[in-house]
């Protein structure tokens, strides 16, 4: 239900299309509050003001988490008022409690599109039809307005990577700011560039399973290391990491726990969240202890 223009109240049943598509064109903060929350009340006006003051620079979705603690727990809610920005449909910043309106102005100001971003936002729709050289032309042209769009150079090295082209992927994470590079969805690109980088030496999936049935100590631990890429790499994420967990059980100090830095590496490329990440994360605990 929409407050006003730029101020929405969002559950359940609307928060996919409230904010996660809603993301995708504009920046969203999404405001976890609750009637009782005396900080909450004195945040939300700020948030509210700022909404209307900049006119549609952001749109404010307002979720009572008293009413949806499935939203607060999705999100990873642990205290309110708790306001995350959302950007191509996820949480790209956050904070906690209720902040003076200058440091909520600064948040808001460093959280809105860089110059050239609308580029961006329409290559993602060419790259979602299939266009990828429009795609690529777009994050190049918004890339020359501002050449620290880190998201438009991380778009195109997905780009690249689709492919083939790794050593130009590997260029525009080169480029990206240090702080950029440190980003979940980055760190998953890198590790993606290395395990493609180590499949392509790997033996066949019928030859690693042969040594993993015969062999033992590092030749094992080493063909279920390649197998878990192999499976990863055609799109099979839960029998990878099920090898590596074996692996974890197995051969735990393999090369200094690579295993376990895969794994995490794998969390990594989800986003460190969503069921897949959950599931074996306990799994991976597990295994260690």
């Amino acid at each position: 239900m929409a407050v006003s223009e730029h101020v929405l109240e969002v559950n359940l049943d609307n928060f996919q299309e409230a904010v996660v598509e809603l993301s995708r064109k504009v920046l969203v903060l999404v405001d976890f509050w609750a009637p009782w929350c005396a900080p909450c009340r004195a945040l939300g006006p700020v948030l509210e003001k700022l909404a209307e003051e900049m006119g549609g620079a952001f749109v404010l979705a307002k979720v009572n988490s008293d009413e949806n603690a499935d939203l607060s727990r999705q999100y990873q809610v642990r205290g309110i008022p708790a306001v995350k920005a959302f950007k191509d449909g996820k949480v790209v910043d956050e904070f906690a409690g209720a902040l003076p309106e200058s440091a909520v102005r600064r948040f808001i100001e460093k959280n809105l599109p860089l110059p050239g971003d609308d580029l961006r936002v329409q290559a993602l729709d060419a790259i979602a039809q299939g266009k990828a050289a429009e795609a690529e032309a777009l994050l190049e042209q918004a890339i020359s307005i501002h050449p620290g769009n880190d998201p438009a150079r991380l778009a195109l090295a997905h780009l690249a990577i689709q492919q083939g082209r790794h050593a130009d992927a590997q260029a525009q994470i080169d480029a990206m700011s240090p702080t950029f590079q440190m980003e979940n969805e980055v760190e998953g690109l890198k590790a993606l560039l290395e395990f493609t980088e180590i499949a392509r030496s790997a033996p066949s999936m019928t030859a690693l399973e042969a040594t993993i049935a015969s062999e033992k100590g590092d030749l094992r631990a080493q063909a279920m290391y390649q197998r878990s890429l192999l499976l990863l790499l055609q799109g099979q994420e839960e029998a990878a990491l099920d090898q590596l967990i074996e692996m974890v059980e197995r051969h735990k100090n393999y090369q200094d726990g690579l295993a376990r830095k895969t794994v995490l590496k794998i969390f990594a490329l989800q986003g460190n969240r969503g069921p897949l990440v959950e599931r074996y994360r306990s799994r991976l605990s597990r295994a260690l202890h």
